[in-house]
Order: C-alpha cells, then structure tokens, then sequence
C-alpha cells in the first residue's frame, strides 16, 4: 500500500536520509514502495535532546537516518529503553516497552511515535518539579 503525505508549504521530510523541503503551496507525494519517511516535525535537534526520554528518542531517530549505525545503536537504544521502565507509572512504561518492541523489529519510525506519549508525560513532571522548586525558592 502505498503512503500518502500531504506537505503544508515549506514543511521538510526526510526520506531514506534525504532532506525533502516543499515550496510555497501544499502538495501531495505518493511514496510507492517501503522507505524510511520522517516529517521535520518529529526530528529533534541534538540541543534538544536533553531529558532521559529525549535522548532515547534522538537514538531511534539517528538509526532511522542513518541505517549504516543502526546495528550498533540498536543494543544502546534498547539499554537506554530498558532503564528509563521502573521510572515510570505503568502505563506510561508501556509505551516504553511498545518502542522496544518496535526498535527490535527495526521499524524505529514507530518506535519514535510509540515515545511521544513518554516525552509529553516527562515535560508534565519537569515542568511541575520546575514550578514546585520555584515556589520553594520564593518562600525562601
């Protein structure tokens, strides 16, 4: 089956590692066969990545990008997966397990989508540990 994608204007993908940027009105491409398709959206930068989930997330998006070191990042992919389970409430782990479970299957843009949930819960509790630490420095 084929993927169709809808470009808003000057929205970038990367298909199979290679940059794509739109013009300046939507578009639609057909992708016909199996490729390794991220939109710009879901990338991170490497100044991003810098919460426990996040950079697990970078991982799996490098090995999508880079298939030539997807057998070396895969073992520090599922290591990193594997140690961020007993932090989180159950059903929050249960994403992390669904993205280990995609990343041994090699199929990481799922994997990526199956962390998005995780990195919308950890910014939750940064953000409320943030504003607990402020309100104990105000009282101070």
């Amino acid at each position: 089956m084929a993927l169709r994608l809808t470009l808003k204007p000057n929205e970038k993908i990367v298909i199979n590692g290679c940059v794509i940027r739109n013009a300046d009105r939507r578009q639609t491409l057909t992708i016909e066969n199996y490729a390794d398709v991220v939109r710009g959206v879901d990338l991170l930068d490497d100044g991003d990545a810098a919460t426990p989930v996040k950079k697990v997330y970078f991982f799996i998006q490098s090995a999508l990008l880079r298939p030539e070191i997807r057998d070396d990042l895969r073992p520090v992919i599922q290591k990193s997966l594997a140690e961020l389970v007993p932090i989180f409430n159950e059903q929050i782990a249960g994403h992390i397990f669904e993205a280990a479970n995609h990343v041994s299957a090699a199929n990481y843009y799922k994997a990526m989508r199956s962390l998005r949930e995780v990195m919308r819960y950890e910014d939750e509790l940064l953000t409320l540990l943030r504003a607990r630490n402020d309100t104990v420095e105000a009282a101070e």
